[in-house]
């Protein structure tokens, strides 16, 4: 049988501690929370859609009025 030293036995001991000491806080600890669920629920899509809509119907008006507006004078 092999005979350790004191020396060898506490360095083994210390390292084991060291060890010990970084694991043991993690033993309690608690699984992740789960991820939050999403928190658009469509309406910020359709109201994102209608800006679009509403942009293109006026810059069409805009497009279009001064054809119509052309027989009319104005000043």
């Amino acid at each position: 049988m092999a005979v350790i030293s004191s020396r060898a036995f506490v360095g083994v001991m210390a390292i084991f501690a060291l060890v010990f000491a970084i694991v043991s806080p993690f033993v309690e600890a608690q699984s992740a929370a789960p991820a939050p669920s999403p928190t658009s629920d469509g309406t910020s899509i359709d109201q994102g859609i209608a800006y679009v809509l509403m942009l293109v119907a006026l810059v069409l008006t805009y497009l279009i009025h001064p054809l119509d507006a052309s027989s009319y004078s104005f000043f």
